[in-house]
């Protein structure tokens, strides 16, 4: 070893209570006059090194060779800053560890020759395993040492450094060891020396951490907040009782217990309220949960939990009160009135849940608030409109901070009965995110066999709702999951017709917004030829809203005229004409629906369901010359671009029984193109229409002008049923149609329709597509014979009249 090691004559900067190893950088602070010479003559070399070594004992000011540890480190200035006094800072950083041989200078300063000496490079298992061992307790130590940056010093200790010695010199100046065991670990030997004093050493330190934790954790716990508070208030008590004063709170916890005693509860609630009563008393105001369990207490004792709302069971007055706030819809209040006749008979009777389902304005709100007064119940209603956490209808667990109770218990609460009338507005409108599923939620809330036993996650106890009357309104049933339409009766509120709006404005709207402008006693001239100006110029809906903001503002303006007359002026009968009406609401918004004059060839009239309400569709076509595609325009969907085609193929594969030229279809292309190109449109319901169209295209007949018509095609000639019946035959009505072909299987749906519009259209059900165009074409054969083309004409006129004589498909009235 001597040969690989270095003889060399420095300078000797002895330092207290603490040793310097290789590799560590050391602030120290030299006072002496001796050491402070030895860094003057250190920092005039090149190396700036010097040689650090502990001292035996502290108390030596002047320490000889004999006071100094025999091993040292050798090291390197690399920073010194002077003071305005007699002491200098330095920074130090260890090289590497050095023997100290003989003296060879004692003044002005200390100077040794020493020797070299090499760090332990043994390896081995052994040290890869005491290693880890060390890494592991160092890395533990930052639960035990409460203090900040602890964990930061620790993680740049053992993160970079992979060499054991040198680990172990960073570890050993990070302890708070003695000298003697600091300077032990210096002078070891071998690596395996080294790693066991060290991991010795952190043990111990371990174990007096741990042991002082130990004994801080149980002081602490004697000596606890909560517990001085205690003192303090039972001291603050006292001291009210002496002066004579109320103790409140010992009174409200008085008041909410004998609440507790005194109330309907079930056992199972009453139990869980006096246990949390007993908590309750046991814990001080000031403490977090003392709001959070008075809170819960008073809201199990606000929720009716077994006060149910007398049922007024005569069905008589239930009828009036129905037909007072609502006209028509005759499903729904049928069904209101059975379910009373079934409680009559049979009070254990569970509530039915009822969904609405039908396009805005038609009264699913307001029917709802009906239904409680017939009933004699109090009526809620939540909306589920954007609702997406299934927490806002089952509520927060009250281990979150501001927790509350959901929606369906909030409205139990509010309604003050168990038994209420709660209208789910929106249902169709609910989304889902990461919060949760609502429509998950609201399967047991709407289930009978589950939700006798609902469970708020505020309340945490079952709450009964099977006897609440659950409406829902929707205004599709498209978005809603099946599993939830399974547990609801579906009824549906189709759109009214120009006649039923006249009614429910004349009955309703009129009056209640006379009321509203303060015209009850005001003498007015208003006409239904004016209300039906408004319906159909003002507005176009299936309900009723547009339709009662219009009278809204017809009513502000004559308020309007009335309020800046002068007071001494004799009140006059105010005359609304069609003329005020314009001046009012300004230009027609809408242009009456009217079927048009004349069809040219290729052009059929349809009929769609929209969401508010129907509407009259033309569907047009022409022959393109030299082309063999199918061009589609005007926004349709996939389902009408494969009805164009299914129709195409039908015409094309039947041609010759129909008498059109097979070579029309090999020379000419097909342009299908529906108006209002703006308007997304699909369906399968203008199948017949999109063939009628391009039968139209083929023969160069016009199509009957008078007749609309809907049903889905399918590629073997069947008509199939198609929905919206009612929505598209008062648009046919409105816009002034008299002839409308529908499917066979659709008759059972013209039940639905009003009997004044059932008295001027004429219903042609048919069954096949070879039956739709005999009948729109009946009133063309004229025109056709004139183009010279007889023989198609006289097909049709054959198919027509066969189809006459077989009975009731053309009959003007099918009941």
């Amino acid at each position: 070893m001597d040969d690989q090691t270095t003889v060399a004559t420095l300078p000797v900067l002895p330092i207290k209570r603490i040793v310097l190893f290789p590799g560590v950088l050391m602030p120290v602070t030299i006072g002496r006059t001796s050491t402070i010479a030895a860094m003057d003559s250190a920092m005039k070399t090149e190396d700036k090194t010097i040689i650090v070594v502990s001292q035996r004992s502290p108390e030596q000011e002047h320490p000889s060779i004999d006071d100094l540890y025999s091993i040292g480190t050798k090291s390197v200035i690399k920073q010194v800053t002077r003071t305005d006094g007699s002491k200098i800072h330095a920074l130090i950083q260890g090289i590497e560890r050095a023997v100290l041989l003989r003296v060879e200078q004692t003044d002005p300063y200390l100077t040794v020759r020493s020797r070299q000496l090499l760090n332990p490079s043994d390896s081995g298992p052994e040290i890869d395993a005491m290693h880890r061992a060390i890494v592991d307790l160092v890395q533990a130590l930052p639960d035990l040492i409460e203090s900040p940056g602890i964990q930061e010093a620790v993680s740049s200790l053992v993160s970079d450094e992979k060499d054991p010695v040198a680990l172990a010199y960073r570890v050993a100046s990070f302890m708070n060891l003695t000298v003697a065991g600091e300077q032990e670990l210096l002078e070891a030997q071998t690596c395996a020396d080294l790693l066991r004093g060290l991991y010795a050493a952190l043990s111990r330190e371990m174990q007096i951490l741990q042991l002082r934790n130990k004994i801080a954790g149980e002081v602490e716990a004697k000596l606890s907040k909560s517990q001085r508070e205690y003192i303090l208030r039972e001291q603050l008590k006292t001291i009210h009782q002496e002066l004579g004063e109320d103790d409140s709170e010992e009174n409200e916890l008085s008041h909410l217990r004998k609440q507790i005693e005194e109330s309907d509860l079930p056992e199972a609630v009453r139990k869980e309220a006096n246990r949390e009563m007993n908590r309750l008393s046991k814990i001080p105001p000031a403490a977090s949960d003392y709001h959070v369990i008075r809170s819960y207490l008073e809201m199990l004792l606000e929720l009716p939990w077994t006060k149910a709302s007398p049922d007024q069971l005569d069905l008589a007055n239930v009828r009036n009160v129905l037909d007072e706030d609502h006209y028509g819809i005759k499903e729904v209040k049928e069904r209101i009135v059975e379910h009373l006749a079934v409680l009559k008979l049979n009070p254990e009777a569970k509530a039915p849940i009822l969904c609405l389902v039908g396009p805005p304005g038609v009264g699913k709100t307001s029917l709802g608030q009906s239904i409680a007064r017939a009933l004699g119940r109090a009526f809620q209603r939540f909306s589920l409109g954007g609702v997406h956490d299934e927490a806002e209808l089952r509520g927060h667990r009250r281990t979150y901070v501001g927790a509350l109770p959901g929606g369906i218990i909030q409205a139990i609460r509010r309604a003050g009965f168990n038994n209420p009338v709660l209208m789910l507005d929106e249902v169709d409108k609910m989304g889902r995110d990461f919060r949760g599923d609502p429509a998950a939620a609201m399967l047991e809330i709407l289930d009978p066999a589950q939700n006798h036993t609902f469970r708020d996650h505020y309340i945490d106890l079952p709450f009964d709702l099977s006897n609440v009357f659950f409406i829902t309104t929707a205004n599709t049933l498209d978005s809603i999951a099946q599993p939830l339409l399974d547990r609801m009766e579906i009824i549906r509120l189709p759109g009214y017709s120009e006649y039923e709006k006249l009614e429910i404005a004349n009955r309703y709207l009129w009056p209640r917004r006379l009321k509203e402008s303060g015209l009850e006693n005001q003498p007015l001239n208003f006409s239904q030829d004016v209300i039906g100006d408004i319906i159909r110029k003002y507005t176009r809906e299936a309900g009723v809203r547009q339709l009662e903001q219009m009278l809204g503002r017809v009513t502000r303006k004559i308020a309007l005229q009335l309020a800046e007359k002068s007071q001494e002026t004799p009140a006059a009968i105010i005359t609304v004409t069609p003329m005020l009406i314009e001046e009012w609401l300004g230009t027609e918004r809408f242009m009456p629906e009217e079927a048009r004059k004349t069809l040219p060839a290729g052009v059929a009239t349809g009929l769609a369901w929209t969401p508010a309400g129907g509407d009259v569709l033309y569907v047009e076509t022409t022959l393109l010359p030299g082309n063999h595609d199918i061009k589609l325009t005007g926004q349709l969907g996939d389902v009408m671009q494969e009805s164009v085609h299914a129709a195409r193929s039908y015409l094309w594969a039947h041609a010759e029984s129909m008498g059109l030229d097979i070579s029309t279809f090999k020379r000419n292309g097909v342009h299908v193109h529906v108006p209002s190109g703006a308007v997304p449109k699909d369906g399968p319901s203008a199948g017949i229409t999109m063939a009628t169209a391009l039968a139209s295209a083929y023969l160069n007949m016009p199509v009957r002008s008078d007749t609309a018509m809907t049903g889905e095609m399918s590629l073997s000639g069947l008509v199939l049923p198609v929905g919206g019946i009612k929505e598209k035959v008062l648009a046919a009505h409105r816009a002034g149609i008299h002839r409308i072909i529908l499917p066979k299987l659709n008759q059972k749906d013209l039940k639905e329709i009003p009997d004044e519009v059932l008295a001027v259209i004429t219903f042609l059900p048919v069954e096949r597509i070879d039956e739709v165009l005999p009948l729109a074409f009946s009133s063309n054969h004229e025109e056709l014979a004139k183009d010279g083309d007889h023989d198609t004409t006289q097909h049709l006129h054959e198919t027509h009249t066969t189809l006459e004589a077989s009975g009731p498909t053309a009959s003007p009235n099918i009941f």
